[in-house]
């Protein structure tokens, strides 16, 4: 039989023994977020082993971004689905994302703990001093191939500035933001007629997960910040920070402001997906429990994409709806990320994170040094900080 674009390959040919491997090994060197992750999946995948084509490679990176969440993690789940079907895309995706859950709530409970040694507070101070510089950066490094894609400047510019306006005034109300600016541009591209079914369908659990998490427990609170992280984020790993923090600082405060941006400094110098940030946010919550739970929920979609849509993908990436929706959406998310800045930097609370921070982002934007060179940098000149001012009070 003829295989597809969209179908799995050679799926009695590659062992699940050997998907484990590579995908876990990706999963515990894959530092540097998504263009790492990518880099690896077609080193292995296209040059190394041969068992993609190139250009169903790249058609699948293309599909991936026009999904929401993760798209480094749904490229790794499909390529696993593409060699050995449903239960590859489980395994690979699993060996994927766990070791870098594992590394980070090991963090997260010597960073969030009682009573945390003063070298940790000071590595969790400059590291943190630096995300709103890493954010800008993110940003920054979306905004020209988000630009290139416009349909319309002057609704791309309209849609960047409502996403950066409302991440840093609206906070758990940015995903109503991200969403409406996807519907309007879906709208205005295809009319009335077209637009909104398969989204309200995509949808529908949202409703009931948002009353849960009003009335319910905080482990119904983490799985619906968690929801919104893995299900309705577009725009890349990055736009979980607004999505996040007014959430787990301002309104269930489960966390700091110093302790979310040291959650955000975690999620970037660890390997895997950065999206497990959220684990750190739901083991704040409650505990292991709740970083395991977060985790779980922020995936899912991913692997239901996959899992229900993977044969569709080449349907995906030319839906016009799709697009559309996108064209509203993303650059909303970017504005987002962009606006998240400014929360972040309000969570400063000593006058030399200022410093760290002016540091980053010449690091960052003028030097172009990678994000986690950058974070150990800081995190590294906080615990300097840290001990000077400790030896001097002594």
């Amino acid at each position: 039989m003829t295989r597809t674009a969209g179908s799995p390959a050679q799926a009695g040919r590659v062992p699940l023994a050997t998907i484990l491997r590579e995908w876990g090994r990706i999963g515990c060197i894959g530092f540097g977020g998504p263009p790492t992750h990518i880099k690896l999946l077609r080193e292995l995948c296209v040059e190394r082993r041969g068992w993609l084509a190139a250009a169903d490679f790249e058609d699948a990176v293309a599909a991936c971004n026009l999904l929401p969440g993760p798209a480094s993690t749904q490229l790794s789940i499909y390529c696993a689905w593409r060699l050995r079907g449903r239960l590859g895309a489980l395994v690979g995706g699993c060996a994927f994302i766990i070791p870098g859950l594992i590394v980070i709530l090991a963090l997260a409970a010597l960073f969030l703990g009682t009573s945390p040694p003063l070298w940790v507070l000071g590595a969790g101070a400059g590291a943190g001093a630096a995300v709103p510089a890493v954010a800008i950066q993110a940003a920054a490094s979306l905004t020209g191939a988000t630009w290139q894609r416009r349909k319309n400047a002057t609704r791309w510019a309209c849609y960047l500035i409502a996403g950066a306006a409302a991440a840093a005034t609206l906070g758990p109300w940015l995903v109503l933001v991200l969403l409406g600016c996807g519907l309007i541009e879906l709208a205005t591209q295809l009319g009335p007629r077209r637009h909104a079914d398969g989204h309200a369908q995509s949808l529908a659990a949202v409703p009931a997960l948002a009353v849960g998490a009003i009335t319910g427990g905080a482990l119904l609170s983490v799985a619906w910040v968690s929801f919104k992280v893995g299900a309705l984020s577009y725009g890349g790993g990055f736009v979980i920070i607004p999505l996040m923090q007014s959430d787990a600082v301002g309104h269930y405060h489960w966390m700091t402001s110093a302790q979310f941006l040291n959650a955000v400094a975690l999620g970037q110098v660890t390997p895997g997906p950065v999206v497990q940030t959220v684990a750190v946010v739901g083991y704040a919550a409650a505990g292991v429990a709740g970083g395991l739970l977060a985790s779980v929920v922020a995936f899912s979609p991913s692997f239901a994409f996959i899992l229900l849509g993977g044969h569709r993908f080449d349907q995906i990436r030319g839906d016009r709806r799709a697009r559309a929706f996108l064209d509203g959406a993303g650059p909303a998310a970017i504005g987002a990320i962009y606006g998240s800045a400014i929360p972040l930097t309000r969570a400063l609370s000593h006058p030399w994170q200022y410093i760290v921070l002016a540091a980053a982002l010449t690091l960052l934007l003028l030097l172009r040094r990678g994000v986690v060179l950058t974070l150990l940098a800081a995190g590294a000149t906080g615990v300097i900080i840290a001990l000077t001012i400790s030896s001097a009070l002594t």
